[in-house]
C-alpha cells in the first residue's frame, strides 16, 4: 500500500513528539511506501509571521529576541528526539546553517523597513524546513532509508501569488512522479516540508493556512496513493465540539461534501482546499490522532456507505459580526449585492454568509469579528450618500451555527426540526442560510445562545 502521512503542529511540538511520529512512519514503513510530510512545530509559523511584522517595524530588541528563542526551541527538540550523537551532531549543523539563513533573511527586512509577499514567504518558510530536518534526523536514528526534501524540491509548482500559492497541476504531477516515484522505486522514503512549494523560476512560494494539508493531497493526488492521513492531535472529524457537547462524537465516515462543510466552518483536524486534489483523484483522506494511533480516525470518500443519519455535525463558528444593509431604492436596482460584495473584496474581507430579502429591500451578511470596523468604514465610504443605502447596522456578538448533512438533501421538514429543537430552548435565530445542495442549514444566533442552540439541535437528532 502506498500513504502519504502529514503529521501535524500539535504531532510534532516538541522532540519526544517528533520522536513519536518517527515511530509511527516505522511502524508503516516496513510493509508499505511511505511519504511523509511535516508542518512547522507548533506556534512556530505564527511566530515567523510575528517576527517579519515586528523586523518591518524595526523592533530591533523583539527580533533579537525572538530569533534567540526560535533557535533555542529547536536545538532543544533536537537534543530530546535524537540519542544518536553523529546523528545529532549532523541535524545540529545543519538547523545552525538554516537559522543563520533565516538571521539575514530577518535582518535584511530589519534594515530596508519593508517586507514584501516573496520576502515572508521565504521567511515563514524555515518553520517546515526546521522541523522537517530534525524529523529526518528521528527517522535516520531509527534506520529508515529517508531522503529529506523541501516542497519545491520535491516537485511543487505554483504561481507567483505570495502567501497563497495555487499550484500549477500538471507541471507538479510530472515532476512529482519523476523525483518522488524514483526514489519509492528504490525504497527510499522521501521526508517532505509541507506548505512550502517554488513558482516557475524556482523562488519560494507557500500555500497558505492549512498548507500542509494540502502538500499531502497533492502529493497523493499526483502519487496515486492509496489513502492520505493526516495526523493531528484529535481522534477525528466530531459531531460538535466536545467543549460544547459532552458526548460528542468521532464520525467514522464522511463524504468528501460533507468534510469540506465542516472544514469550512472550522472543524478542527481538516482545511477544506485540501480535499481539492484528493477528490478530483477520488483518494481516500483519513484523520487520525498521533496520541491515540489505534484509533479508526474519520475516513472521507466521495460515496460513503448510506447512513440513516440526516445530520452528521452542528458547528460553532464564534467570534462573527452580523452587517445588515437597508434601503428601498435597493428593491429591482441590479448590482447592489455585488457592489457590497466588491467592496469587501477590495479589502480582503471574506462573507461567510449572506442572505437577502425577497423584497431586496435588505442584505444581511456575516463576517469575521475582527473585520467589522474596516468593513464599516468601507460600506458607509462606497454606499450611504449613493440614493440606494439608508441604513447600514452591525452587531458585534453573534454566533453562526451550521447544521450538515448529506441525508438532509431531500428529507421534508429538516429546517422546522432543527428551527423547532432551537426555539423550545428560548433561542432566536436572527438570520438563515441553506445553499441549493441541501447540504447546509446555517443560522445565526446572538452569542449567549450560541452553545445553547448547538446543544438543542445535538440532542434532537440524537447525535
Amino acid at each position: 500500500m502506498r500513504y502519504v502521512m502529514k503529521f501535524g503542529g500539535t504531532s510534532l511540538g516538541d522532540g519526544e513528539r517528533i520522536k513519536n511520529a518517527a515511530r509511527l512512519v516505522k511502524e508503516y514503513v516496513e510493509n508499505n511506501e511511505i511519504i511523509v510530510v511535516c508542518s512547522a512545530m507548533a506556534g512556530v509559523t505564527d511566530t515567523l509571521f510575528t517576527l517579519v511584522d515586528k523586523a518591518s517595524r524595526g523592533r530591533v530588541r523583539d527580533v533579537e529576541i525572538t530569533l534567540n528563542n526560535l533557535s533555542e526551541k529547536h536545538f532543544r527538540a533536537i537534543d530530546d528526539a535524537l540519542i544518536d550523537e553523529a546523528v545529532k551532531i549532523d541535524v545540529k549543523s545543519i538547523i545552525k546553517e538554516l537559522t543563520e539563513d533565516l538571521r539575514r533573511a530577518v535582518l535584511s527586512i530589519l534594515y530596508l523597513r519593508e517586507a514584501t509577499p516573496r520576502s515572508r514567504d521565504y521567511v515563514v518558510s524555515f518553520g517546515e524546513r526546521l522541523s522537517t530536518r530534525i524529523m529526518w534526523g528521528a527517522l535516520t536514528e531509527l534506520n529508515v532509508n529517508c531522503k529529506y526534501l523541501d516542497g519545491g524540491d520535491a516537485g511543487i509548482v505554483t504561481d507567483s501569488n505570495f502567501g497563497e500559492a495555487n499550484p500549477l497541476m500538471e507541471i507538479t504531477k510530472l515532476e512529482v512522479r519523476r523525483r518522488i516515484g524514483s526514489l519509492l522505486d528504490r525504497g527510499v522514503t522521501p521526508i517532505i516540508t509541507g506548505y512550502i512549494a517554488v513558482n516557475e523560476e524556482g523562488v519560494i512560494t507557500t500555500l497558505g493556512r492549512g498548507g500542509s494539508d494540502y502538500t499531502a493531497t497533492i502529493l497523493g493526488y499526483c502519487l496515486d496513493v492509496d489513502e492520505v492521513w493526516l495526523w493531528s492531535d484529535v481522534d477525528g472529524l466530531m459531531t460538535a465540539d466536545p467543549k460544547i457537547v459532552k458526548n460528542a462524537r468521532v464520525l467514522s465516515t464522511l463524504s468528501f461534501n460533507e468534510a469540506i462543510e465542516m472544514a469550512i466552518f472550522g472543524a478542527k483536524g481538516l482545511h477544506p482546499r485540501a480535499l481539492e486534489p484528493a477528490m478530483k483523484s477520488n483518494i481516500k483522506v483519513r484523520i487520525k490522532n498521533t496520541f491515540n494511533p489505534s484509533h479508526s480516525g474519520t475516513l472521507i470518500v466521495a460515496k460513503p456507505e448510506k447512513s440513516d443519519m440526516i445530520v452528521k455535525a452542528v458547528l460553532l463558528v464564534k467570534d462573527a459580526a452580523m452587517i445588515s444593509v437597508r434601503g428601498a431604492s435597493m428593491v429591482g436596482k441590479p448590482g447592489t449585492v455585488a457592489k457590497i460584495l466588491e467592496t469587501l473584496a477590495r479589502e480582503n474581507i471574506n462573507v461567510m454568509m449572506i442572505s437577502q430579502s425577497v423584497s431586496e429591500s435588505s442584505v444581511s451578511i456575516v463576517i469575521k469579528r475582527d473585520a467589522l470596523t474596516r468593513a464599516l468604514n468601507r460600506l458607509e465610504t462606497a454606499l450611504l450618500g449613493t440614493g440606494l443605502v439608508e441604513d447600514i447596522e452591525s452587531e458585534d456578538d453573534v454566533n453562526v451555527i451550521a447544521v450538515i448533512g448529506e441525508g438532509m438533501r431531500g428529507t421534508p421538514g429538516v429546517a422546522s426540526k432543527v428551527f423547532g429543537a432551537v426555539a423550545k430552548r428560548g433561542v432566536n435565530i436572527r438570520m438563515i442560510a441553506q445553499g441549493s445542495s441541501e447540504l447546509n442549514i446555517s443560522f445565526v444566533v446572538k452569542e449567549e445562545d450560541g452553545n445553547e442552540a448547538v446543544k438543542a439541535i445535538h440532542e434532537e437528532y440524537g447525535l
